[in-house]
């Protein structure tokens, strides 16, 4: 199905409403449109893409001279803008004659709309069909099938050339509506080819959006969390998560953002964030175990670490990374070649948890005495004091490098990365 016409935009109801008359550019009236902008900055050709439909009020054009409304007109032909609308009657009386000759000159179609509509009325109209039409006459093949919430999602994911209004008119579609002040979680799932885990997971929320959708292997999912509902979104949803997904599955959870603050943009990072997190949970072994016979549900701050030494690549970082480890776990290396210890394992456990001796014994499941004894080995080999403040940082650093570069017999294979972009 081809994509809509200028002829077809100006036939809806909100566009009629305004009483558009086609000055120029007659022939020209099957022209594709890709998008419709409203915009009163008349310097602002550069910034469109070719194929919008331009709507404006005509106020810029009131005051500005003879060749600088030309060059207006001259500008927007050269960007492969498909028309442009001006309302006239109100700011601006009459439609230049300049105006109307040089958009006849370059054959770009000018209305001149003579009643006021409020052109949010049109550009939502306008844009909903235009995503409505894309979608169904979408030729590119996914595997998911036709699916406009997991074309959204893909998009998003990869973060694909969007602007704001084509998302939240195609969010739309999709039924999804965050209000106002809800913050956005994103979630990748492996494990599962059906969305019951997410569907589960927003029912024990309780008044939470959702766009889901399954992808070959994987599930992703934007949860909108009402914006009334107290508490940390981000430990929300790991704890129905917990409780919704099956023994075997591994859940990774996206940062919170806002979805009124920061556009289409920080929907994209919160899903990116879930997607990168999900791909270290199936790659690297954790740093501390899991519930056992249960799902594996993390998030991208529990990760945090990880994503940032690892950021371009594991193995783009890898001689880094090492040189890291050996500089600062030297002699506990060398002990650990040719002594049965888990020293390394241990001091990370100790730093992630505070320095909590009550903690990291349990969760090493050893007695609190033989963590001391551990401990002390620790700092006698590294010959420094792993309470204080200042070695914290360069410690965990280079405890979580060696996991991720030293990866024992024990852990996890690799496993392939999510992959949401279209095949051809």
């Amino acid at each position: 199905m081809p994509a809509l016409t200028l002829r077809e935009i100006l036939a809806l109801d909100p566009v009629r409403a305004a009483e558009p008359e086609l000055l120029a550019g007659h022939t020209a009236l099957d022209r594709p449109v890709r998008w419709v902008h409203s915009s009163e900055v008349y310097e602002g050709a550069n910034f469109l893409d070719g194929g919008e439909l331009l709507l404006t009020n005509g106020f810029g054009l009131m005051d500005a001279d003879d060749e600088v409304r030309r060059r207006y007109v001259r500008e927007l032909a050269s960007r492969g803008v498909a028309g442009l609308a001006v309302e006239v009657g109100r700011s601006l009386p009459a439609m230049p004659a300049e105006v109307v000759d040089e958009a006849h000159r370059r054959e770009l179609p000018l209305l001149a709309m003579h009643r006021v509509v409020p052109f949010v009325r049109i550009t939502e109209a306008a844009n909903r069909a235009i995503v409505a039409r894309g979608l169904s006459g979408r030729s590119v093949v996914r595997p998911w099938g036709d699916d406009h919430t997991a074309a959204l999602l893909a998009d998003l994911a990869d973060r694909a050339a969007l602007n704001q209004p084509e998302v939240e008119a195609r969010a739309a579609l999709a039924g999804f509506h965050p209000g106002p002040g809800a913050r956005l979680v994103g979630v990748s799932l492996h494990g599962t080819r059906e969305v019951g885990t997410v569907d589960r997971a927003v029912r024990l929320l309780g008044g939470a959006g959702v766009l889901r959708a399954a992808f070959p292997g994987d599930v992703l999912a934007l949860l909108a969390l009402p914006g009334a509902r107290r508490g940390d979104p981000v430990k929300a949803v790991q704890e129905v998560f917990r409780k919704a997904a099956d023994p075997g599955l591994t859940v990774a959870v996206g940062h919170a953002v806002s979805a009124s603050q920061g556009g289409w943009l920080r929907w994209s990072d919160t899903l990116r964030a879930a997607r990168t997190t999900l791909e270290l949970a199936l790659t690297v072994p954790a740093a501390e175990p899991g519930v056992p016979d249960g799902p594996l549900v993390t998030s991208s701050r529990a990760l945090a670490l990880e994503r940032e030494l690892t950021r371009g690549g594991l193995d783009a970082n890898r001689e880094r990374l090492s040189a890291l480890v050996h500089h600062t776990l030297g002699p506990l290396l060398t002990w650990e070649a040719s002594h049965s210890s888990d020293l390394v394992r241990t001091l990370e456990t100790h730093l992630r948890n505070g320095c909590s001796p009550t903690r990291t014994a349990a969760l090493l499941h050893i007695g609190r005495q033989s963590l001391y004894q551990r401990l002390e080995r620790i700092e006698t080999l590294l010959g420094l004091d792993i309470n204080d403040s200042d070695l914290l940082g360069e410690l965990l650093t280079a405890t979580c490098a060696h996991r991720l570069v030293e990866r024992p017999s024990g852990a996890r294979p690799a496993t392939t990365a999510p992959h949401f972009k279209r095949t051809a």
